[in-house]
């Protein structure tokens, strides 16, 4: 093979495609039941589980399952719905699934981004990772490299990516981010100040602080990983689950809105949203796990310039988690390989990649 077809075959985009940044954002177990069907009106109405009956009907009730999602979720359904790609409402035979047989979060946060259900990631524990991560593997490619960050409210990220080995940027639960501008500091004084509610910095500093860093740096790769409704879910606050998911999704409208008007972003930028597990139903909402089968139903939603606005995919299909992380390299123009195996990314979002020649495997860390 000559010199030439070397170098077109290391070429990470093909001429169409037009995306060159990815900003992810994960709602941390966030039903799929809500995000299609709006709040759940037994749970709603259920003072065991919801305080404010009357308010929380008001904000987020309905006659319709589509009336209240859209109360719920205005920007995935009012932009991304129309604009983008909506996976996972079983109702019409579409239905996303972990691949991984744990159905909590390290192994849900694995699969998605090592596009590998190993079994052997078995707990939530502060345990290094030894599996490539998809991050890691963008952050060594030409023209990413440093410019791959990572915020997350959970204090378990640096973990699971493997910050050691990994060399991401992560700023994880109450780390300070790099300061640069007034704004920054002062998230970072309100971080430093706020109660933690739930253990950990509330998702709106996770939020700014990658907005802010974003802002200041220009990452190429942003990954937001917001905490709040499974926390308030594992209570048993209804309520506060629904406030969370909503707070989530103006933040998704904020995040498209700064993204949209920045001439370093705008038209090269897609925005992927999913979880990394689901939850029960009835009385079981509060939790999800092995033994609980709706815990393993999860759902995403993508928009930018090279994915078709198909709306609410109603195709008949099983899609995994471990897809997901073909498919954010493939949005890049790279083909994620790794020492273990990777599942395919998923058709219908993005163009097919065309580098292979000039990637090689990250090694695993023993």
């Amino acid at each position: 093979m000559g010199i030439c077809s070397l170098l077109m075959m290391g070429m990470h985009t093909m001429a169409q495609q037009q995306t060159e940044n990815l900003v992810i954002v994960t709602l941390d177990g966030m039903r799929w039941q809500e995000v299609f069907g709006g709040a759940d009106a037994a749970l709603m109405h259920n003072s065991k589980y919801t305080n404010d009956i009357g308010g929380i009907q008001h904000l987020f009730g309905g006659k319709t399952e589509q009336e209240k999602r859209q109360k719920l979720f205005p920007f995935i359904w009012n932009t991304m719905a129309k604009q983008g790609q909506l996976y996972g409402n079983r109702k019409l035979g579409n239905k996303v699934e972990t691949a991984n047989p744990y159905k909590f979060s390290y192994p849900g946060y694995n699969e998605i981004f090592t596009g590998f259900p190993d079994t052997a990631v078995n707990s939530n524990d502060k345990v290094l990772n030894n599996n490539t991560n998809v991050l890691e593997f963008i952050n060594q490619q030409q023209g990413y490299q440093d410019k791959v960050a990572v915020f997350a409210t959970w204090d378990v990220f640096p973990y699971i990516f493997n910050k050691q080995r990994s060399k991401l940027y992560i700023n994880a639960d109450m780390d300070t981010a790099h300061a640069g501008s007034s704004t920054m500091n002062l998230v970072n004084d309100m971080q430093s100040l706020t109660s933690k509610p739930i253990d950990v910095r509330p998702d709106i500093f996770t939020y700014m602080a990658a907005r802010e860093y974003m802002k200041a740096n220009q990452p190429k790769v942003v990954y937001i990983a917001l905490d709040e409704t499974d926390d308030f879910a594992h209570h048993g606050m209804y309520d506060q689950y629904l406030r969370s998911a909503n707070a989530a999704d103006r933040m998704l409208s904020d995040i498209w809105k700064y993204i949209q008007s920045s001439p370093y972003y705008a038209n090269r930028t897609t925005l992927m949203v999913t979880c990394d597990h689901g939850r029960g139903e009835k009385d079981k909402w509060v939790d999800h796990g092995d033994e609980i089968k709706e815990s393993g139903q999860t759902w995403i939603a993508v928009l930018g310039p090279d994915t078709a606005p198909m709306g609410e995919v109603s195709t008949k299909q099983v899609i995994y988690q471990k897809q997901l992380a073909a498919t954010f390299a493939s949005l890049l123009g790279f083909e994620f390989t790794a020492n273990h195996p990777v599942g395919f990314q998923i058709a219908g979002i993005g163009s097919p990649t065309q580098q292979t020649a000039s990637i090689k495997p990250i090694g695993i860390a023993k």
